[in-house]
This record gives structure tokens, sequence and C-alpha cells, in this order.
């Protein structure tokens, strides 16, 4: 009788090998969202062909799935990165305009995080770079379900630093000891220095913007790589402070397209790192998703970024910004790639309807969560479309005031297929310092982005085109403003006491740190000193 033992083992390697398989299809995926702050639609060199400062994400789109008509769900920082992390317009969440540095609240801590849906479903979760959702008290992202955190609190411009790099007008570097007369800049923050943390504690004030983009290059590989030894899925929220001002232009040789480009060069490199360091972990493990939290800022000129051709010609003929803070496209349309390599199309470009509102649903069904209940969200779970099993998205797109005419957070244009509605336009500052009237449209203008990408001329009122979708229009808008109405709304609260200041010391002037004394041999020159603080 022969040794059935060399079948049994055949037969247990089949099942053992079936299993693993199953359990591979099943495991859940690693997030990277990659958030630039400012970028232009047309600082994507796969986006618009006079860009030539981006071959690394020019390469992520070569690999992944591009997106033509995504949006920011907001037009400036604070209520674009609300709705990115909820899935819910300002609307709902109260976050309608930026909080301060004295800021005493932030998101409503009613609101669910993307972080603590996808933490409660058994992932690592890391926050780098800005956060700016409050840093007071419960506030801070170490309570909203990041269980690591490393960057700043707002905006880098809303603190000095002694490297303040370039901006328009020019901010001066932070006081230094002794130093009796401070100057007093428009637009530039000179009595508190720019804190950087780790989790809650400040490990430099002020931050060192020269080596900024590297320090976050550095924690969020060792994120990833921590991560991975756990054994956990991990989701790594990478808020960039490339592009916005101030830009600290590195060592690169000279770009044709100057200070910005040099920026640009440096945030597409920092991405090409965090694409090659995730693929070291295990190719197609990561899904990866870049895009920007609304578009360009006009009024700093030259260090702003491109629209590509959405430039807002009608608004542009009467003054006044169509980018950051506006409702035009140049405001909101921003780049988006995504990258799974084995699950994502490659060399794909889309154009379906999207948002950054999109992202929190999801990447939790990809995960195998679930939403949080009792409220309702903006965003769509979008898997059909990234997978290239369709390419429907939003039917009705909302776009809030952001700092522009009207009231914050207000629904001030509507798209609807390839008709977009203007209620309310102008009050954003162009490079010129114009801001264009403030006008609000009874009935709105609407314009046909498939013939007019560049928003010129609104459709004639008595044409035929315009009766026919103005009741539709006005059905959707009416409809979204109900439904917004009826549901579980918050409010943030948006009151100031300078006594929240990030500061780890009162007593000296900016509140610098003190920083101690380092042994000279470190292991890597652009690693810097850690003095620690801690700030509750």
């Amino acid at each position: 009788m022969r040794n059935p033992w060399p079948w049994a083992v055949l037969v247990l390697s089949v099942v053992l090998v079936g299993f693993l398989a199953t359990c591979e299809a099943h495991r859940q995926p690693n997030f990277i969202v990659i958030l630039a702050d400012d970028v232009g639609w047309g600082d994507l060199g796969a986006n618009w062909a006079e860009t030539k400062e981006t071959p690394h994400l020019d390469e992520l789109a070569a690999e992944g799935t591009r997106f033509v008509d995504f949006h920011s769900a907001a037009s400036t920082c604070s209520p674009s990165r609300a709705s990115l992390l909820t899935g819910r317009l300002g609307a709902r969440t109260g976050v309608t305009h930026n909080f301060a540095v004295t800021s005493v609240g932030g998101l409503p801590l009613n609101e669910t995080t993307l972080a603590e849906v996808l933490r409660e479903a058994g992932y690592s979760t890391g926050a780098i770079g800005k956060w700016h959702l409050g840093h007071h008290g419960r506030h801070h992202p170490s309570f909203r379900g990041f269980d690591y955190f490393f960057g700043i609190p707002y905006s880098h411009d809303m603190g000095c630093t002694d490297t303040p790099g370039y901006n328009l007008p020019p901010c001066p570097p932070c006081p230094q000891h002794g130093t009796a007369a401070r100057v007093a800049r428009r637009d530039c923050y000179t009595e508190v220095a720019l804190p950087l943390f780790e989790n809650v504690t400040i490990v430099q004030q002020p931050a060192n913007l020269s080596s900024l983009a590297a320090r976050y290059a550095q924690e969020a590989a060792r994120f990833i790589q921590r991560a991975s030894d756990s054994g956990r899925p991990f989701f790594l929220y990478l808020a960039l402070a490339h592009m916005h001002v101030p830009l600290e232009v590195p060592s690169l040789p000279p770009s044709a397209s100057g200070i910005y480009g040099a920026a640009l060069s440096e945030m597409d490199a920092l991405v090409g790192w965090i694409k090659q360091v995730a693929d070291s972990q295990g190719k197609g493990s990561t899904l990866l998703w870049f895009t920007g939290d609304n578009g360009p800022w006009a009024q700093k000129c030259e260090l702003a970024g491109r629209l590509g051709p959405f430039v807002g010609a009608w608004q542009r003929q009467r003054g006044g910004s169509s980018a950051k803070q506006t409702t035009w496209e140049g405001g909101h349309r921003v780049p988006a790639l995504v990258y799974w390599p084995g699950h994502i199309p490659a060399n794909r470009t889309s154009s379906a309807l999207l948002s950054t509102l999109d992202i929190f649903p999801t990447l939790v069904a990809l995960a195998g969560a679930s939403l949080p209940l009792n409220r309702r969200f903006d965003g769509l779970d979008v898997s059909p479309v990234l997978f290239g099993w369709s390419d429907v998205g939003h039917k009705v797109l909302l776009h809030p005031n952001s700092g522009a005419a009207g009231k914050y957070g207000e629904i001030e244009a509507l798209r609807l297929a390839q008709y977009k509605a203007f209620y309310t336009t102008g009050g954003a500052m162009a490079c010129d310092g114009s801001t264009g009237p403030a006008e609000h449209h009874h009935p709105p203008l609407i314009f046909n982005l498939d013939r007019d990408t560049q928003e010129q001329e609104p459709l004639d009122v008595a044409s035929r085109e315009y009766q026919a979708v103005l009741p539709a229009i006005s059905r959707a808008y009416t409809q979204a403003l109900e439904g917004i109405m009826t549901d579980n709304i918050t409010a943030a609260d948006y009151s100031k006491d300078p006594a929240v200041t990030p500061c780890c010391s009162r007593q000296h002037v900016a509140c610098r740190c003190q920083v101690p004394r380092v042994h000279p041999a470190m292991p890597d020159h652009r690693q810097e000193p850690r003095a620690r603080w801690l700030c509750l």
C-alpha cells in the first residue's frame, strides 16, 4: 500500500493557498491621502502641457487614474479640510471659514472624522502636515482619531519664522531676543512664532520652513514603517505646506518658472518619495489619493498657482479673483490622482464629477467599515468609478461661499451636469488688488461648461437652453437647501482667546523654545534637535 501522506500534503497545500488568497483578497488596504495646499488644476503636467515641474505626479497619473472634473468641497483651508475628513459640507458641520491662531474651537466634537471610523475598523492612523481644524483642547488631531500627529496647527503663514521664505507682501523673520521694536506688516504674523507639533507636544517654535518638507517626508516614512511592522493596515493623511505661501525654495537647479516652479518641483519630489515608500511595503497594498484643498491664491501674483483653462473670465472682466475663496472653477476644481496597482486602472482619465467629499465614504467602504448614523453625507462611495466600472459621479454638486461675496458657508453656486449656476459673484481679491463688485443673481447666471470652460459667457436668459435648464437647477437648489436644513446640523465655535495660542515659552520673545544643545554627530544632517514642550 502506497504512503497516503504526499496526497494529503498536496491537498493541504491547495487548501492553504486558497485560504491565503482569500485572506489577501479581503485584506484591508492601506490608505494615503496627500492634500496639497492652494494647488492649481494647471499645476499638474498631466493636466496642463505648459507645466514641466511634475514628473513624479505625471508618472502617478500614468500608473493610476486621473480625474479632470474633481472639486474641493470649499475654496479655503478649514472648510475644505473639514469636509474631506467628514464627508459633509460646512453648512452641515458648521465649519464655514478658517480658524485663527487664537481660536478656542474647531471642527465640532460631535462630527465624526474619517480617522475615527478607520481606527475603529482596525487601522493605524496618522496625520502629518497642516491641520487647521482647531488646536485647543480636544480639537487637536490627537483627539480626533489620529494615533500620531506631526505637523503645524494651521497655515504656515500664520506665525513668524526665522526662515520666512517668499511671500507677497514679504514678511519679516521672528523678532530675536532683546529686539525692542517690532514692525507691523499687513498680512504678517510677527508676535508669535509658528509651532511644530509631535502629537500634543511642541517640538520646535519657530518651525524651520527650510527643512519642513524633508521632516514631513521622514515622519511619513517612519509612520508607514511602524504601521507595517505592526501588521495593521494604516491611514496616512499627509497635508502638505506646498503650494501655500510663504514658498521655501529648496537647493534645486533654477527653474525656468522661477520661485513657484522650484517649490512645485519640491512638492513633486516629495510625492514621488511617498509613493516609493508605499510601494516598498508591498506594491498593490496601498491606495494613494492625491488632490488639493482649493485653487490658487490669486492675490499672491507670481507666487500663486496655475488655473489651466479655468480662468473665470466673466469675473476677471469685472475685476477680482476667480480662484481661491470663490465659487468659480479656478477656486475649487483641483488636480486629483488615484493610484492603487492591480485594482485601479492605469493611464486612465475620468471625467466623472467628483469631490473631496467622496474620499470619506469611499475609503470607509473599501475598509469594510460603516458610515456614522444619524447624519447625512454629501459625499458618495465612488469606488465603482475608481475601479473603472462606471464614469458616473454626482448629479448635483454644491459650492459654498468660502470668503468671497455673500455669507460664509452659504451655497452660492451649483453644478448640474454640464451646467453651473451662480447666485452670488465677486468679493475676492486679485493680484492687482481689485475685488470685483459683490453681485447677487436672481435668476442665476448659468454657464455651459462643456462649451465654455473659461466661464466667459453666461447663457442668455431669454434663450431656449436657459429656459430649459433653469427649472431643473431651481429644483436641485431648493432640494439641496431643504436637505441641509432638515439634517443633523452642528455649529462650530469661532470664539477667540489669546490664551489658547500655542506657545512653548511665554517668557521668550515670539514664544521661542529654548532648544537644548545636541551632540554634534547626527545621522541625518536634515534632522533637527527636538525641544519638547507639552501643550494641552
